[in-house]
């Protein structure tokens, strides 16, 4: 046997030997990425193991690891955050409300006196105050309750149809008191999706509730069997800049009646958390509201 034989087998066996940890070194770093995304998608305490011995990987699983319990770390911090500053803020707005109910029960009795026309003024200007503050307090409140707003939802196979009339239906009042009547067009189709049901409600109640405020007339609602819901009002000086900020949590149309509030900020959270899309455009003095549910 010649040396260049012995040569060649060796550096066959150092190729096949080499080519063998290569291919146990690919395997165990897909391994460690596929676990390190199963980790980060679920609610868990589990760390990454490896199979292998080798040092390298050793120390990258280590570095990932401790990158995990520290990322753990941050986000219990940040949960605690939330539930403190949601605490907070719910007893702020409960605090409020109570003054400020008193405030405009006063302000009622002393609207049954005669009082000049100054007096008259003032007392106006307080009402109008005071229910400014009234809202203030509602959005705080709203603020509050989107705190709690989770990424990791339960759903289920959900009828549009139904969920959609029983939300125009507990408006019936307040339409009535606004001098509304709304225009309901809803498929004969069931359109079912999978989605969680107190969101879609609230998505629901938020955009109609908004639609009263501050809209002016002819409110329409449309629901197609693609599960398209469309949303439509009359309301007037919406601008381009007004429009493309609507979504945007406190942002103040000036030509609202009111602040816009953070209603339709909560309804685009809720509405992306189902996977759908929400989006809005202004066309003839009508601000139409476009939701899309896939199946």
């Amino acid at each position: 046997m010649s040396i260049w034989f012995c040569l060649f087998l060796i550096g066959l066996c150092i190729s096949i030997f080499l080519t063998f940890k290569i291919l146990i070194m690919k395997n165990e770093i897909n391994n460690i990425g596929q676990t390190l995304i199963n980790i980060l998608k679920s609610d868990t305490n589990n760390l990454i193991t490896i199979s292998t011995n080798d040092v390298a990987l050793k120390k990258l699983a280590n570095i990932l690891n401790e990158s995990l319990k520290e990322l753990r770390k941050l986000e219990l911090e940040y949960k605690n955050g939330n539930k403190e500053l949601k605490s907070s803020i719910t007893n702020i707005s409960h605090d409020l409300r109570t003054p400020l109910t008193a405030i405009r029960g006063y302000a009622d009795l002393m609207d049954n006196y005669n009082l000049d026309a100054k007096q008259k003024k003032y007392l106006s200007i307080i009402d109008r105050k005071v229910k400014d503050l009234t809202e203030l307090t509602e959005q705080l409140f709203d603020f509050s309750k989107s705190i709690d707003i989770q990424t990791e939802i339960k759903k289920e196979n959900i009828c549009i149809n139904d969920v959609l009339e029983d939300a125009i239906a507990s408006f019936y009042s307040l339409f009535k008191e606004n001098n509304m009547v709304p225009d309901v067009e809803i498929c004969e189709e069931k359109v079912i999706c999978l989605l969680n049901e107190n969101m879609l409600k609230r998505i629901f109640e938020n955009i109609i509730s908004n639609a009263i405020k501050y809209g002016e007339n002819n409110f329409c609602v449309k629901l197609f069997s693609n599960g398209t819901i469309v949303f439509s009002n009359k309301t007037y000086k919406l601008d381009p800049t007004s429009l493309e900020k609507l979504f945007a949590r406190y942002y103040t149309v000036s030509s609202a009646k009111k602040a816009n509030g953070i209603g339709l900020s909560i309804a685009k959270q809720l509405v992306e958390l189902n996977h759908g899309k929400i989006k809005a455009k202004y066309e003839n003095n009508y601000l139409i509201i476009e939701i899309q549910f896939f199946y």
